[in-house]
């Protein structure tokens, strides 16, 4: 597991960026908190710095989506899936077990 940050420091509608194995993104969405690849499979741009609504983050490169449920794209120009990662709520603290979910098709 890897300590993303406190939840407090995470206010709804905001996300950060965490080293791990490869770079993860936090998001505090209206739903909880959920995690995938901090970046973008369409080109190299940090997921963390994109525009997030409901459950959706927009890449601010060229607008790509990505559904922080399952890490699948829901418009072009992404047409690959980012890994999703387990979040873990304890004592106030925000966790992502690194080990990714693969998305099925």
């Amino acid at each position: 597991m890897i300590r993303a940050c406190a939840v407090t420091d995470l206010p709804e509608g905001e996300a950060i960026r965490v080293d791990g194995p490869v770079p993860i993104a936090v998001f505090h969405a209206e739903d909880g908190f959920f995690a995938i690849d901090d970046t973008c499979s369409h080109q190299d741009a940090s997921l963390a710095d994109g525009w997030l609504e409901g459950c959706f983050v927009e890449c601010p490169l060229h607008a790509a989506s990505f559904d922080l449920r399952t890490g699948r794209p829901t418009c072009l120009p992404a047409k690959n899936p980012v890994r999703t990662y387990p979040v873990v709520l304890a004592d106030g603290v925000v966790y992502v077990d690194a080990e990714a979910k693969e998305e099925v098709a």
